[in-house]
């Protein structure tokens, strides 16, 4: 049996999973699996994406903001779509697009689950 990636599986952490009041870029990029760059580019393209500045023009961004990117992660890189078209989107039906979300992390989730106790009955097997 061969071995299954999961680099592409990255399981994001729910809002309420959150513990930080404020996260910096590096933190939020990390979290996300996204270059700092294409945060700040979201940030230009997308007026739902407003990070709070501190007094050293620091982007600190709170869990909230990081739900949104969630959102705009999931329409523009997993569903392809447009900049335009995901704002659009997250402003007509964002309660509909966050439980879609939120599906598709749990069964990321469930997946990884399955795939480590396949790996796991393997071991025993060979």
């Amino acid at each position: 049996m061969g071995y299954i990636k999961l680099h592409y599986l990255k399981i994001m952490p729910k809002r309420d999973e959150l513990e930080k009041k404020y996260y910096r870029i590096s933190e939020v990029a990390d979290i996300l699996g996204l270059p700092q760059s294409t945060l700040r580019f979201w940030e230009n393209e997308f007026t739902i994406i407003k990070p709070k500045r501190n007094e050293k023009n620091r982007r600190l961004y709170t869990s909230a903001d990081i739900e949104i990117i969630r959102l705009v992660y999931y329409l523009v890189k997993e569903k392809g779509m447009k900049l335009d078209a995901a704002q659009a989107e997250i402003r007509r039906n964002r309660s509909n697009v966050s439980k879609r979300v939120e599906v598709i992390d749990r069964l990321r989730s469930i997946r990884e689950t399955l795939v480590n106790i396949k790996k796991g009955i393997e071991k025993i097997r060979y």
